[in-house]
Protein backbone atom coordinates (compact mmCIF):
# COMPACT_ATOMS: atom_id res chain seq x y z
CA UNK A 1 0.00 0.00 0.00
CA UNK A 2 1.11 3.51 -0.57
CA UNK A 3 0.60 4.47 2.83
CA UNK A 4 1.95 1.64 4.69
CA UNK A 5 3.57 1.86 8.15
CA UNK A 6 2.03 5.29 8.89
CA UNK A 7 4.19 6.04 6.11
CA UNK A 8 1.81 8.49 3.51
CA UNK A 9 3.22 9.77 -0.17
CA UNK A 10 0.84 12.07 -0.74
CA UNK A 11 -1.16 14.17 2.40
CA UNK A 12 -3.86 16.95 2.15
CA UNK A 13 -3.88 19.21 5.00
CA UNK A 14 -7.81 20.48 5.68
CA UNK A 15 -6.61 23.92 7.37
CA UNK A 16 -3.15 24.89 5.67
CA UNK A 17 -2.18 27.04 7.83
CA UNK A 18 -2.38 24.91 11.21
CA UNK A 19 0.61 24.57 13.39
CA UNK A 20 -0.36 20.99 13.99
CA UNK A 21 -0.99 20.49 10.39
CA UNK A 22 2.26 21.84 9.20
CA UNK A 23 3.83 20.37 12.18
CA UNK A 24 2.94 17.06 10.52
CA UNK A 25 3.62 17.68 7.39
CA UNK A 26 7.44 18.45 8.14
CA UNK A 27 7.40 14.92 9.89
CA UNK A 28 6.24 12.82 7.75
CA UNK A 29 7.92 15.08 5.13
CA UNK A 30 10.85 13.78 6.79
CA UNK A 31 10.08 9.94 6.55
CA UNK A 32 8.42 9.32 3.52
CA UNK A 33 5.45 12.21 2.13
CA UNK A 34 6.33 13.86 -1.49
CA UNK A 35 3.58 14.99 -2.32
CA UNK A 36 1.46 17.98 -0.15
CA UNK A 37 -1.29 19.49 -0.85
CA UNK A 38 -2.72 22.47 1.66
CA UNK A 39 -5.75 23.54 1.33
CA UNK A 40 -6.98 26.95 3.04
CA UNK A 41 -7.68 30.43 2.66
CA UNK A 42 -5.76 32.37 0.06
CA UNK A 43 -3.69 34.53 1.96
CA UNK A 44 0.47 35.29 2.51
CA UNK A 45 0.29 32.79 5.30
CA UNK A 46 -0.95 30.23 3.19
CA UNK A 47 1.69 31.25 0.64
CA UNK A 48 4.73 30.74 3.09
CA UNK A 49 3.51 27.64 4.22
CA UNK A 50 3.51 26.18 1.34
CA UNK A 51 6.92 27.56 0.49
CA UNK A 52 8.39 26.30 4.16
CA UNK A 53 7.57 22.75 2.98
CA UNK A 54 9.20 22.88 -0.26
CA UNK A 55 12.27 24.01 1.22
CA UNK A 56 12.32 20.30 2.89
CA UNK A 57 12.05 18.55 -0.55
CA UNK A 58 8.06 18.02 -1.01
CA UNK A 59 5.95 19.46 -4.18
CA UNK A 60 3.37 21.20 -2.25
CA UNK A 61 0.12 23.13 -3.84
CA UNK A 62 -2.10 25.12 -1.50
CA UNK A 63 -5.50 24.95 -2.90
CA UNK A 64 -8.45 27.23 -2.01
CA UNK A 65 -11.17 25.69 1.11
CA UNK A 66 -13.17 27.67 3.40
CA UNK A 67 -14.23 25.27 5.98
CA UNK A 68 -17.72 27.40 6.00
CA UNK A 69 -18.41 27.24 2.22
CA UNK A 70 -19.52 23.71 2.55
CA UNK A 71 -21.57 23.65 -0.67
CA UNK A 72 -18.12 23.86 -2.42
CA UNK A 73 -16.52 20.90 -0.60
CA UNK A 74 -17.55 18.12 -3.07
CA UNK A 75 -16.88 19.90 -5.68
CA UNK A 76 -12.80 21.20 -4.79
CA UNK A 77 -12.03 18.50 -2.67
CA UNK A 78 -13.34 15.69 -5.19
CA UNK A 79 -11.20 17.28 -7.54
CA UNK A 80 -7.99 16.98 -5.84
CA UNK A 81 -8.83 13.14 -5.78
CA UNK A 82 -8.80 12.86 -9.65
CA UNK A 83 -5.52 14.17 -9.74
CA UNK A 84 -4.24 10.98 -8.11
CA UNK A 85 -4.34 9.08 -4.86
CA UNK A 86 -4.23 11.24 -1.49
CA UNK A 87 -2.89 8.62 1.40
CA UNK A 88 -3.68 10.56 3.97
CA UNK A 89 -5.80 13.27 4.95
CA UNK A 90 -5.52 15.37 7.80
CA UNK A 91 -8.79 17.45 8.71
CA UNK A 92 -6.96 20.01 11.63
CA UNK A 93 -9.22 23.16 10.51
CA UNK A 94 -10.68 25.07 13.79
CA UNK A 95 -11.48 28.06 15.66
CA UNK A 96 -11.58 28.41 19.44
CA UNK A 97 -13.60 31.60 19.70
CA UNK A 98 -13.93 34.10 22.06
CA UNK A 99 -16.39 32.38 25.12
CA UNK A 100 -17.13 35.38 26.45
CA UNK A 101 -17.68 37.39 23.75
CA UNK A 102 -19.56 34.90 22.22
CA UNK A 103 -22.00 33.96 24.79
CA UNK A 104 -23.58 37.27 24.17
CA UNK A 105 -22.76 37.49 20.54
CA UNK A 106 -24.92 34.08 18.80
CA UNK A 107 -23.83 34.70 15.15
CA UNK A 108 -20.48 34.33 16.82
CA UNK A 109 -20.68 31.69 18.56
CA UNK A 110 -22.70 29.45 15.40
CA UNK A 111 -19.91 30.66 13.52
CA UNK A 112 -17.69 28.45 15.99
CA UNK A 113 -20.14 25.71 15.77
CA UNK A 114 -20.56 25.84 11.80
CA UNK A 115 -16.29 25.93 11.06
CA UNK A 116 -15.85 23.11 13.76
CA UNK A 117 -18.42 20.63 13.66
CA UNK A 118 -20.41 21.49 10.23
CA UNK A 119 -17.72 22.05 7.74
CA UNK A 120 -15.73 18.93 9.12
CA UNK A 121 -19.20 16.82 8.49
CA UNK A 122 -19.26 18.54 4.77
CA UNK A 123 -14.97 18.24 3.97
CA UNK A 124 -14.68 14.68 6.35
CA UNK A 125 -17.86 12.51 4.41
CA UNK A 126 -16.24 14.00 1.19
CA UNK A 127 -12.76 12.89 1.80
CA UNK A 128 -14.04 9.59 3.44
CA UNK A 129 -15.76 8.87 0.02
CA UNK A 130 -12.97 9.55 -1.70
CA UNK A 131 -10.47 7.56 0.00
CA UNK A 132 -13.06 4.65 0.27
CA UNK A 133 -13.23 4.64 -3.72
CA UNK A 134 -9.94 4.73 -4.42
CA UNK A 135 -9.59 1.47 -1.69
CA UNK A 136 -7.19 3.00 0.96
CA UNK A 137 -5.79 6.16 2.92
CA UNK A 138 -6.28 7.45 6.28
CA UNK A 139 -8.59 10.08 7.56
CA UNK A 140 -7.31 12.16 11.12
CA UNK A 141 -9.36 14.18 12.72
CA UNK A 142 -8.32 16.49 14.97
CA UNK A 143 -10.42 16.32 17.74
CA UNK A 144 -10.13 18.13 21.77
CA UNK A 145 -9.94 16.95 25.05
CA UNK A 146 -12.01 19.94 25.26
CA UNK A 147 -15.23 17.79 23.85
CA UNK A 148 -14.90 14.82 26.55
CA UNK A 149 -17.53 17.47 28.84
CA UNK A 150 -18.52 20.49 28.48
CA UNK A 151 -16.91 23.49 30.75
CA UNK A 152 -18.14 26.92 31.94
CA UNK A 153 -14.80 28.60 30.40
CA UNK A 154 -15.73 27.06 26.87
CA UNK A 155 -19.02 24.98 26.46
CA UNK A 156 -19.06 26.58 23.19
CA UNK A 157 -16.20 25.36 21.54
CA UNK A 158 -16.27 22.10 23.55
CA UNK A 159 -19.68 20.93 22.59
CA UNK A 160 -18.46 21.71 19.12
CA UNK A 161 -15.48 19.51 19.29
CA UNK A 162 -17.73 16.87 20.83
CA UNK A 163 -20.28 16.73 18.22
CA UNK A 164 -17.13 16.41 15.82
CA UNK A 165 -15.42 13.69 18.37
CA UNK A 166 -18.91 11.84 18.19
CA UNK A 167 -19.00 12.28 13.90
CA UNK A 168 -15.25 10.84 13.71
CA UNK A 169 -15.94 7.99 15.58
CA UNK A 170 -18.50 7.21 13.86
CA UNK A 171 -17.42 7.85 10.64
CA UNK A 172 -14.34 5.28 11.59
CA UNK A 173 -17.30 2.84 12.30
CA UNK A 174 -18.70 2.94 9.13
CA UNK A 175 -15.15 2.89 7.32
CA UNK A 176 -14.24 -0.45 9.10
CA UNK A 177 -13.69 -2.90 6.61
CA UNK A 178 -13.61 -0.70 3.41
CA UNK A 179 -9.75 0.13 3.59
CA UNK A 180 -9.81 3.21 5.04
CA UNK A 181 -8.21 4.14 8.90
CA UNK A 182 -9.93 6.76 10.86
CA UNK A 183 -7.96 7.98 13.72
CA UNK A 184 -9.23 11.02 16.71
CA UNK A 185 -6.91 12.83 17.73
CA UNK A 186 -7.50 14.26 20.95
CA UNK A 187 -4.84 16.49 22.19
CA UNK A 188 -5.13 19.15 25.32
CA UNK A 189 -4.06 23.00 25.78
CA UNK A 190 -1.62 23.12 22.87
CA UNK A 191 0.88 25.90 22.73
CA UNK A 192 -0.01 27.65 19.31
CA UNK A 193 -0.94 30.84 18.38
CA UNK A 194 -5.03 30.22 18.27
CA UNK A 195 -4.05 29.77 22.44
CA UNK A 196 -1.33 32.57 22.56
CA UNK A 197 -2.57 34.89 26.07
CA UNK A 198 -4.37 32.18 27.28
CA UNK A 199 -3.58 30.65 31.07
CA UNK A 200 -1.42 27.68 30.55
CA UNK A 201 -3.14 24.25 31.07
CA UNK A 202 -1.75 21.35 32.70
CA UNK A 203 -0.52 19.21 30.34
CA UNK A 204 0.31 21.12 28.13
CA UNK A 205 1.85 20.48 24.76
CA UNK A 206 3.41 21.04 21.15
CA UNK A 207 2.41 21.23 17.98
CA UNK A 208 5.70 18.85 17.26
CA UNK A 209 4.36 16.69 20.10
CA UNK A 210 0.95 16.05 18.49
CA UNK A 211 2.41 15.49 15.28
CA UNK A 212 4.58 12.95 16.55
CA UNK A 213 1.69 10.94 18.07
CA UNK A 214 0.28 11.37 14.63
CA UNK A 215 2.65 9.71 12.85
CA UNK A 216 3.02 7.34 15.52
CA UNK A 217 -1.10 6.53 15.35
CA UNK A 218 -0.76 5.87 11.76
CA UNK A 219 1.94 3.11 12.51
CA UNK A 220 -0.05 1.93 14.87
CA UNK A 221 -3.48 1.73 13.23
CA UNK A 222 -4.88 3.50 16.46
CA UNK A 223 -8.52 4.75 16.56
CA UNK A 224 -7.78 6.81 18.87
CA UNK A 225 -4.80 9.17 20.16
CA UNK A 226 -4.63 11.36 23.50
CA UNK A 227 -1.83 13.96 23.75
CA UNK A 228 -0.23 13.70 26.08
CA UNK A 229 -1.22 10.00 26.69
CA UNK A 230 -1.89 10.40 30.58
CA UNK A 231 -4.77 13.31 29.49
CA UNK A 232 -6.72 9.78 28.86
CA UNK A 233 -6.50 8.61 32.54
CA UNK A 234 -7.37 12.61 33.45
CA UNK A 235 -10.19 12.82 31.09
CA UNK A 236 -11.92 9.55 31.98
CA UNK A 237 -12.09 10.29 35.90
CA UNK A 238 -13.14 14.17 35.03
CA UNK A 239 -16.16 12.59 33.02
CA UNK A 240 -17.15 10.72 36.38
CA UNK A 241 -16.94 13.89 38.84
CA UNK A 242 -20.67 14.70 39.84
CA UNK A 243 -21.65 17.81 38.19
CA UNK A 244 -22.32 19.82 41.29
CA UNK A 245 -18.43 19.14 42.14
CA UNK A 246 -17.48 19.83 38.65
CA UNK A 247 -18.72 22.91 38.64
CA UNK A 248 -16.59 23.88 41.65
CA UNK A 249 -13.16 22.46 40.08
CA UNK A 250 -10.36 25.24 38.68
CA UNK A 251 -10.93 23.39 35.19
Amino acid sequence: MKDAFGAPQSLLVLGGTSEIGLATARRLIARRTRLVWLAGRPSPELTAAAESLRALGADVRAVPFDALDTESHEERLGKLFTEGDIDMVLLAFGVLGDQARDESDPPAAVRVAQTNYTGAVSAGLVCAQALQAQGHGSLVVLSSVAGERARRANFIYGSSKAGLDAFAQGLGDAMHGTGVHVMVVRPGFVRTRMTEGLPQAPLATTPEAVATAIELGLRRRSETVWVPGGLRVVMSALRHVPRGVFRRLPV
